[in-house]
């Protein structure tokens, strides 16, 4: 795995190889981070999408696979970008399970807990994202 966070706290990211590890490896980095950023209270729904793309990205793709996390604040209520990369190019589409499968409920999971959600192309590969409001608690950091 290979870390690189920014002084000011604001952003961090971690790429992982594609083993099944990556995912704890990936939700306690993210719960450990958004604790030194005073953000301990989105660290819970970060940590589980964070799993969910993740694995997703694991299922679909080889190589290695990506996690950044950007704090923006903004006054009383800030803004916490999560994005998550890998090296397929398919972009991954939402669809709807139903209560007999065993799996594709993730993106349904971030569609239903983030503030916006969305998927982009890169260079190589593709990057799924999402925003949660994070409240600016006070005190820690």
């Amino acid at each position: 795995m290979i870390g690189v966070r920014d002084s000011d706290g604001g952003c961090a990211e971690w790429v992982f190889p594609a083993a099944p590890d990556a995912v704890r490896t990936a939700r306690a980095l993210v719960r450990r981070t958004l604790h030194g950023w005073g953000l301990d209270s989105a660290g819970d729904i970060a940590a589980l999408l964070v799993s969910e793309l993740v694995t997703n990205a694991l299922r679909h793709a080889t190589g290695p696979i990506g996690v950044r996390l950007e704090h923006r604040p903004a006054g009383s209520v800030g803004v916490l970008l999560v994005e998550v990369s890998d090296p397929l190019p398919d972009l991954p589409r939402k669809r709807v399970a139903h209560p007999g499968d065993e799996d594709g409920r993730g993106l349904q999971l971030v569609a239903s807990s983030a503030r916006r959600w969305g998927t982009r192309p890169g260079e190589v590969g593709k990057t799924v994202w999402f925003e949660l409001a994070v409240p600016e608690e006070r005190g820690t950091g």
